[in-house]
C-alpha cells in the first residue's frame, strides 16, 4: 500500500512511502484489540476507591438489646451494616484492576487496528518537522492545512520532539506521540493518524517480529 507524503502545508511532495503488508494490511483480529483496549482502560484505573466495614466504624460493642423476646431479629452491634450509620457490607476496597496480557497479541492488536484504520483511508504520512519554539498556533497551522481542525487526530513522531509535543498538549482534538507510545486505544480513539517518514520504519520493525 503506497501513501503520499504531505509537506507541513499539506501539499504532495511528490515521493511515497510503502507501508507494509504485514502491519497495515492484515486479517484485523478484533478480540485481541478488545484485549488490549480493555487492559489499557483498565491501567488507567486508580482502584483507590474504599468504604467503611463494621470493624472500622467507630461506635459501641455493645449489644443493643437482649438477643429473643423482642419479636424481632437478633442484633448484635451498632456497627453492623444494618443500621443507619453501621459500616457498608461487602464495599469496595483497594484494587489494582491491571492484568496481562501476551506481547504478541498486544502486537497483533495494533497491527489489526492500523490495518483497520488503512482500510478507512485514515492514514497520513508527512515529512518530518520541527518547530523553533513550543506555539500553538504553529501547530493550528498544520492542522488547517490537513483539514483537521474538527477530527480528533493523532500525530506519531519517530522520537521525542518537545517543541511539537508542547505545541499542542493544550489542544483538545488533537495529541503527539512517539512511537513507542502508541497503543490500541489511541489508534482506535483517533479518526486520522498522521505518521511522520521517520515513526513508519520504526513502527514496522516494531510490529513486524
Amino acid at each position: 500500500m503506497k501513501v503520499a507524503v504531505l509537506d507541513i502545508k499539506g501539499k504532495d511532495t511528490g515521493r511515497k512511502v510503502d507501508l507494509s503488508k504485514e502491519v497495515f494490511a492484515i486479517e484485523p483480529n478484533n478480540h485481541a484489540i478488545y484485549l488490549d483496549v480493555k487492559q489499557y482502560l483498565a491501567n488507567q484505573r486508580q482502584g483507590t476507591h474504599k468504604s467503611k466495614e463494621r470493624a472500622e466504624i467507630t461506635g459501641s460493642t455493645r449489644k443493643i438489646k437482649k438477643q429473643k423476646g423482642t419479636g424481632t431479629a437478633r442484633a448484635g452491634s451498632i456497627k453492623s451494616g444494618i443500621f443507619r450509620g453501621g459500616g457498608r457490607m461487602f464495599g469496595p476496597r483497594p484494587r489494582n484492576y491491571g492484568f496481562k496480557l501476551n506481547k504478541n497479541v498486544k502486537r497483533l492488536a495494533r497491527r489489526s487496528a492500523l490495518t483497520m484504520k488503512a482500510n478507512d483511508k485514515a492514514i497520513m504520512v508527512m515529512e518530518d518537522f520541527n518547530f523553533d519554539a513550543p506555539k500553538t498556533k504553529n501547530f493550528t497551522a498544520i492542522l488547517k492545512a490537513l483539514d483537521l481542525e474538527n477530527k480528533k487526530s493523532l500525530f506519531v513522531l519517530g522520537g521525542t520532539n518537545n517543541n511539537v509535543y508542547l505545541s499542542s498538549r493544550n489542544l483538545k482534538g488533537s495529541e503527539v506521540v512517539t512511537n513507542s507510545e502508541l497503543s490500541t486505544y489511541k489508534i482506535m480513539n483517533a479518526n486520522q493518524i498522521v505518521f511522520v517518514e521517520s515513526a513508519i520504519e520504526r513502527i514496522e520493525s516494531n510490529l513486524s517480529k
